[in-house]
Formats: C-alpha cells, sequence, structure tokens
C-alpha cells in the first residue's frame, strides 16, 4: 500500500498512513533498539479505510540498526 497507493485486499485507494512515533515510556508504534526513546525505530502504517487491512513499513535507514540489535534471535529454534 506504501508503493502502489492501492490495498492488495480489496483494491481501494483510500489509504490512511499513520505516522511512527516514539513517546514516553516507549508508548507510540515503535521497536527499541536502545536504552532511550531516542533510540527507537519508528514503524509506520497504512490502513485501508474501507477493508481495515493494514501494513506496517520501516525506514531502509534504520533496518541496520535493527539487524544489529535482533539478529541473533534468528539463530534461536522456535518453540
Amino acid at each position: 500500500m506504501k508503493n502502489s497507493k492501492i490495498c492488495p485486499k480489496c483494491q481501494s485507494s483510500n489509504i490512511l498512513r499513520i505516522e511512527g512515533r516514539a513517546d514516553a515510556y516507549g508508548a507510540g508504534n515503535n521497536i527499541p533498539v536502545g536504552m532511550t526513546i531516542f533510540t527507537y525505530v519508528k514503524v509506520d502504517r497504512y490502513l485501508c479505510c474501507e477493508c481495515g487491512y493494514s501494513e506496517e513499513w520501516i525506514n531502509k535507514k534504520d533496518i541496520p540498526k535493527l539487524v544489529k540489535k535482533y539478529s541473533p534471535a534468528m539463530d534461536e529454534e522456535l518453540p
């Protein structure tokens, strides 16, 4: 939806962008990568206002921060 501006489920173009934020006490749509909210990676949401389908997107410049913090978890076995 971010790139096409069209919902892949219902083909609507009535798309709402909800910008990621990092508020006090970690509130907001984000992923923690450090000890303070200033290091959090913000996650933008795209919502179809017709069917409710949503997607979450992370800015490409923030992906290396997530890889550095969370990549070892991929080596663990899932239950």
